[in-house]
């Protein structure tokens, strides 16, 4: 039996909107708003960009970066350092607090995931694990090289 590409495409679609919508839930006590806690993640997972990398990384414009920026350094989550080839330039990166954060936020959000899967066979998890790296691939042949976009924790 062969499955078809649109109908794979359409399932992995809603699914992947329905387990995103389940894990958000654990972000609550982060304490950092969707919009905040998905610069930070850029920042913390993707390494250090300019105030317009990260805009463009989030789909936003510069003004409205520097606004949720100008929140984040209040907060010290994050520090804006002038950049080392062009002192024009200003880079900002994740303070060690933002790191924490984050990282105690992903790991509630991997283990209500790890819930999810708790009624799962071993069979089912092998399946699982195959199709994780499958799609982790398809993302990464998309990426242009050493972008730090995104980087695949295994």
């Amino acid at each position: 039996m062969f499955a078809d590409r649109q109908q794979v495409a359409d399932r992995l679609h809603s699914a992947s909107l329905h387990l995103v919508r389940v894990v958000r839930t654990a972000d609550a006590a982060m304490g950092l708003t969707p919009a905040r806690a998905s610069a930070l993640s850029v920042l913390v997972f993707g390494g250090p960009r300019t105030i317009g990398g990260l805009a463009r990384a989030e789909g936003v414009r510069s003004p409205t970066m520097t606004l949720l920026l100008n929140g984040l350094e209040t907060d010290g989550l994050v520090r804006r350092k002038p950049s080392r080839g062009d002192r024009r330039t200003v880079m900002v990166e994740a303070t060690p607090k933002a790191r924490k954060v984050l990282t105690q936020g992903r790991q509630r959000r991997v283990e209500l995931l790890e819930q999810l899967l708790g009624g799962m066979t071993e069979a089912d998890l092998e399946v699982l694990a195959t199709a994780a790296g499958l799609v982790e691939s398809a993302i990464a042949a998309q990426l242009p090289p050493a972008t730090g976009a995104m980087r695949i924790r295994r």
